[in-house]
């Protein structure tokens, strides 16, 4: 690998440990940016993945379903699309290029869109609403078991006016991702996965970051706009669905110290 792209890796990783707890989001554009950056790419998403406890028999994708979809560079169409896919998925529709990935789920794995379709694939109608649709013309997909039921998937993309991807794109991608176990653990916890008995909503998740700071109660809830009373019963149905007591065992989980 050139040294200059090993040292804008490097420093990617720096940079990334630098962002605290309660700055999650920027944290993952700040790495969705960098991806693009070091392969020359237009796009990337993050996707939080779980497998749910309970398998449908025949299931193409072994009850792996989407928990949180973030995008670089976001667009209505893009959204639309997203919205379209979760739904094909639960109607048991899923592209072959879905199946393989999910065939692969436990282990940590990048991947080329020729590394998962025949070329045959590139004239097909998903093809051309998925991808060519909104503007991306190849891909390379990334999974990182974060536990034996959730996994970070990133998906880097190039428009039409650039080349496909190279398998050293494809090896550049994997050595930077590598590591970073931590980080994508981080970014399940921010959105209420791994240990969290639901989803966070919206709310709740601007008053965990707040919490992440170190803010006093009364000082959020004069940021959120509420009265004590009611950032005190949100703060602890926070604490509820992470099964923790307090701030300090909050903490722990981004730590790494708490439950798994």
């Amino acid at each position: 690998m050139d040294q200059g792209i090993n040292e804008r890796i490097h420093r990617l990783w720096d940079d990334l440990a630098d962002f605290d707890a309660s700055r999650s989001d920027d944290a993952l554009d700040y790495l969705l940016a960098g991806l693009c950056a070091i392969v020359d790419a237009q796009n990337a998403n993050w996707m939080g993945a779980l497998r749910m406890p309970h398998i449908v028999p025949g299931d193409p994708v072994q009850g792996w379903r989407p928990h949180a979809v973030r995008f670089l560079r976001p667009s209505r169409p893009l959204n639309d699309k997203v919205k379209e896919q979760i739904k094909s998925l639960e109607q048991g529709s899923v592209d072959e290029t879905t199946v393989r990935n999910a065939a692969l789920a436990g282990t940590f794995r990048v991947n080329r869109l020729a590394d998962l379709a025949p070329e045959a694939w590139f004239d097909s109608a998903y093809y051309q609403c998925y991808y060519s649709g909104v503007g991306h013309a190849d891909a390379i997909w990334a999974a990182v078991p974060v536990n034996e039921d959730a996994e970070a998937h990133l998906g880097i993309f190039r428009d039409a006016q650039h080349p496909r991807f190279s398998p050293d794109d494809c090896s550049t991608v994997a050595y930077t991702l590598r590591g970073l176990k931590w980080f994508h653990r981080q970014q399940m916890l921010s959105h209420g996965a791994l240990v969290a008995g639901a989803p966070l909503t919206p709310v709740e998740r601007q008053i965990l970051h707040r919490l992440l700071t170190g803010q006093a109660e009364k000082q959020i809830a004069a940021a959120q706009g509420q009265s004590y009373h009611t950032t005190h019963e949100y703060i602890s149905g926070i604490f509820r669905k992470f099964g923790v007591t307090n701030r300090a065992g909050l903490m722990a989980l981004w730590l790494g110290k708490g439950a798994q």
